[in-house]
């Protein structure tokens, strides 16, 4: 008896590919391109691209954006923003001997209703004691906490990614000690607000 061949379908022809968007707040810029063999498969899908790529300016490349994908119409494939990270050789080249590292990690809320969690690190000129530490420390989280409550959450990202809000933290805290850099590390959002 005669066997029958079944025609297996190349998957790849199948697959089409799809341009991803950033959001508005970032003027839904292109970001990449991705393929899929249905628009469905790819929402949640998640996607990392640099400040400086992003906006063709290379001297930010310590900064990554990170993106989900939420909607796709037609070959464009939209996104949400899920967080920011600055990059582990940028922060590496940061620490010096005989300085301090200030670490702080905040749950805020914004005006509008988004949980978000915030990481903000400060470096310091010289080797800071204990009771400086925790003075900077208390002076970083309550002007975030304050900025957070006055702004709604795209402002917020807006100051995060251009450097606004790492400036001003700068500027409340030398007062307290000499610093020499601060940079928020890391955000997260991980709530908002009902029908978002």
């Amino acid at each position: 008896m005669a066997r029958k061949t079944v025609r297996k379908t190349d998957r790849w022809k199948t697959k089409k590919w799809y341009q991803i968007v950033a959001p508005e707040i970032f003027g839904r810029a292109a970001i990449g391109e991705t393929f899929a063999d249905a628009p469905e498969k790819l929402i949640g899908r998640t996607f990392s691209v640099t400040v400086g790529d992003m906006v063709k300016d290379y001297s930010k490349q310590n900064t990554k954006l990170h993106f989900k994908i939420t909607e796709v119409s037609g070959d464009t494939a939209g996104t949400s923003f899920t967080g920011h990270q600055m990059t582990n050789d940028y922060i590496g080249s940061l620490i010096k001997r005989q300085t301090s590292r200030i670490d702080a990690n905040l749950e805020v809320y914004t005006k509008d209703g988004y949980r978000m969690r915030i990481k903000p690190t400060c470096f310091t000129t010289h080797r800071a004691k204990t009771s400086q530490i925790e003075a900077v420390r208390k002076s970083v989280e309550e002007l975030i906490y304050d900025r957070a409550r006055k702004l709604d959450f795209e402002k917020l990202i807006e100051e995060v990614v251009n450097g606004k809000l790492s400036a001003k933290v700068y500027r409340s805290i030398k007062t307290i000690y000499p610093m020499r850099r601060v940079e928020i590390l890391k955000t997260e959002i991980t709530g908002t607000p009902v029908g978002k």
